[in-house]
């Protein structure tokens, strides 16, 4: 029978495990090694905003969290691969995104306390960005809306979102491909499979045998990479962001990682996942892989690391004071920013509340 289509998938890893190059060839912007010294950077901070954000949850003082331990080398790869003039929309883990583009730690804090002036970002471009979805899949939406925008106005602007391994299996991501494929939109979707959809791992979630295929449908280019490997993951979301600026269409890209610690601070990882296989994922994470490199480059060294530790760990916790110091907000703010005009029955609670507030 004659065949009607057919397709590929390509893999993109330039660290391995050990840190060592496998290919021959770096891109630019990796033989920078003052810029890959500040990407190491972001990637430690993420880490230290992470156990941060972790110890106040643990002490009460947040709500629940979701942890990017092991996810490092992904975020700051896409946040490094898009214009400050590009739009994020993130889903409820991609920190290490958002703190490369601008967002303050204490915002992060104060949205995961329950406080939704977390998402009211004063640093630019994270101004012009998503805040953070909580439903599955519902940012990729959201990013295809904005992509359709910048098409239909003439910009030169990317719209870039995230979506887990077990989100792609939703309507919101497929629908949003979809549109961008059918309409030449330039959206570019990121794929962080860290190999389990809360308790359901990767290989029970889907049948397809790579995420990056399910572009193919969509009438999009889709490429696999190391989401360990910072260079694979800045260079294949590069080119996939400028293809798109130029004209040329959006692209999925699927970046193979690990979640290192549980789901959320709700959840209990141990109870679903074997010990030896997280074990063996910390052996490939991504910051130790990185700095390894840049040891072999005479770049980096244990002194600068203490430096570098010391640095973030004053940054952090100056973070947290700065949360911790936030007046909470006036009780009416729950009720002012929804309707245009306030039912009767919440005007009538919204000035019961005044009163009570004003009692205390």
């Amino acid at each position: 029978m004659p065949v009607v289509a057919k397709f590929e998938i390509d893999s993109l890893q330039y660290l391995d495990a050990e840190g060592r190059l496998v290919r021959k060839k770096l891109p630019a912007f990796a033989r920078d090694l003052a810029h890959m010294v500040e990407l190491y950077r972001w990637m430690v901070r993420t880490r230290v905003f992470d156990a941060k954000a972790i110890a106040l949850q643990r002490t009460g003082k947040i709500g629940t969290f979701s942890s990017c331990l092991g996810h490092e080398a992904t975020y700051v790869g896409i946040g490094a691969a898009m214009r400050p003039e590009d739009v994020f929309a993130p889903s409820y883990r991609e920190h290490g995104v958002q703190l490369y583009r601008g967002v303050r730690p204490r915002e992060m804090f104060l949205f995961a306390g329950g406080d939704e002036r977390g998402n009211d970002y004063q640093n630019e471009p994270a101004r012009h960005d998503f805040s953070t979805a909580i439903p599955i899949g519902t940012q990729c939406g959201h990013a295809a809306g904005a992509a359709l925008a910048f098409k239909i106005r003439g910009e030169k602007r990317v719209a870039v979102c995230t979506i887990g391994d077990g989100g792609t299996s939703k309507g919101d991501f497929n629908g949003a491909i979809n549109i961008a494929g059918a309409r030449h939109l330039p959206l570019v979707a990121v794929i962080v499979n860290n190999q389990w959809a809360i308790s359901v791992p990767r290989r029970i979630q889907t049948g397809a045998e790579t995420l990056a295929q399910k572009a193919i449908a969509a009438g999009l280019p889709g490429i696999q990479v190391d989401g360990n490997d910072l260079i694979a993951v800045r260079q294949a979301v590069g080119d996939a962001v400028e293809r798109a600026r130029a004209g040329d269409g959006g692209g999925v890209v699927e970046c193979l990682t690990y979640r290192l610690g549980d789901h959320t601070t709700a959840d209990d990882a141990a109870r679903y996942r074997p010990k030896e296989e997280v074990d063996a994922a910390w052996k490939k994470e991504p910051i130790r892989r990185l700095r390894t490199w840049l040891e072999s480059q005479a770049a980096w060294d244990a002194q600068k690391e203490q430096a570098l530790q010391a640095e973030c760990a004053a940054w952090i916790n100056a973070e947290a004071e700065a949360y911790a110091a936030t007046a909470a907000p006036p009780v009416t703010d729950m009720f002012d920013y929804t309707f245009a005009e306030l039912p009767e029955d919440l005007a009538a609670q919204r000035a019961a509340a005044v009163a009570i507030e004003g009692g205390h």
